[in-house]
């Protein structure tokens, strides 16, 4: 980005940022851009691809200034696989880290606060990664991390919507004991119990249409071959484009776990790792990437994203959009996990366009960052 002219900072949660300017002193600028972690044994594309092509639509300018500065956003944090909650890099900017977020620990039991200031950052200079008042909007591009664009045969697509979601960790308390003199009535196995709940989210969830529920994790204890488990932990990953089916979906599992502790004698207790409603993209922009799309001789098509992206959080503060690439084989979060060349190349110009048509549009430049 330095090589482009660009002014390169990392703000005080860990955010790449480089700012490349406008025509003139003090235009707006938009945001393109995507995050720079993943998942552990994963691909070499979920999140820093967005990156890579926001700083080649840079260097495709090739000096040219638009009405607007561009930031390029590399995201410290999005996948929330080292403290449990997503989006640390974007929350940032649009405000929404305070102390208790912060305060949040690893399994080692340090803190995010105590990440940052480990990594040589200063956390109480969070508030200035905040998204200034002159930000028009913000694009990302990403892997569609899905089958359905492969399926279609299109290489891009202009996402509508992004799923909401919820983030649960749940625990099953029951009695550790011998596993040779323990008849199998008398048992109260949190394990059992756990394996049990997990097939019946799986089986709710291939019965309500459009929702995908996940157990993850799962931890027993002591964790013996010759010990009955007295405890289970279990992650549930909800998600649906409505939030009230969420919602819905999210009431019976509980139920199901409550009811399925209580047969067996065990108790469960749950807590909430994260609640995310659905969000809907711009129009306008999408509308503008669906024109560049078909500007490249690819039919666009309009999808819902069953993934969180950092454009959900930004979408609060400002009007935001995003681009999938197709995925070969629908795969992510793997080493298998791969694009096209073309597909890359195609997103390249599709963003140009998309650059071109925002810098001609009034009713674009005439926006300003919500409140």
């Amino acid at each position: 980005m330095k090589n482009l002219g660009m002014a390169v900072s990392v703000d005080a949660v860990g955010n790449l940022r480089g700012f490349y300017p406008g025509a003139s002193t003090g235009a707006a600028r938009i945001l393109i851009g995507s995050h720079l972690d993943t998942v552990p044994n994963a691909g070499a594309f979920d999140g820093i691809l967005g990156v890579v092509l926001a700083i080649g639509l840079v260097k495709l300018l090739d000096g040219l200034k638009l009405p607007f500065g561009i930031e390029v956003v590399g995201f410290s944090e999005e996948e929330g696989v080292r403290f449990g909650v997503p989006f640390i890099g974007s929350r940032a900017l649009v405000g929404r880290l305070d102390e208790e977020f912060l305060g949040r620990k690893d399994a080692n039991g340090i803190s995010i606060r105590k990440a940052i200031q480990d990594f040589g950052l200063n956390p109480s200079e969070i508030s200035k990664a905040t998204l200034s008042d002159d930000c028009l909007g913000c694009i990302e591009f990403h892997i569609e991390q899905g089958p359905v664009l492969e399926s279609l045969a299109r290489p891009l697509g202009a996402v509508e919507a992004i799923v909401g979601q919820n983030r649960l960790e749940f625990s099953f308390s029951g009695q550790a004991n011998h596993a040779g003199t323990t008849p199998m009535n008398l048992r109260r196995d949190a394990l059992a119990a756990s394996a049990e709940w997990i097939v019946a989210v799986e089986s709710f969830a291939r019965s309500t249409p459009g929702l995908v529920a996940t157990v993850g994790f799962v931890e027993a204890r002591p964790g013996a071959t010759n010990v009955i488990a007295g405890t289970a932990r279990a992650t549930l990953d909800v998600r649906h484009a409505s939030d009230r089916v969420r919602t819905e979906a999210l009431d019976a599992l509980i139920r199901h776990a409550e009811s399925i502790a209580a047969r067996r004698g065990l108790t469960v207790t749950w807590k909430t790792l994260l609640v995310q409603n659905a969000v809907a993209m711009d129009p306008l922009i999408t509308n503008q990437i669906e024109q560049a799309i078909q500007k490249t001789g690819c039919e666009p098509h309009r999808m819902a994203s069953g993934a969180g992206h950092d454009a959900m959080i930004l979408a609060e503060k400002v009007p935001s959009a995003m681009i999938f690439l197709r995925s070969p084989g629908g795969i992510s979060h793997d080493p298998a996990e791969s694009v096209h060349l073309d597909d890359a190349a195609k997103a390249l110009e599709c963003g140009r366009h998309l650059l071109t048509q925002l810098a001609a549009s009034q009713e674009f430049l005439g926006r300003t960052c919500r409140a």
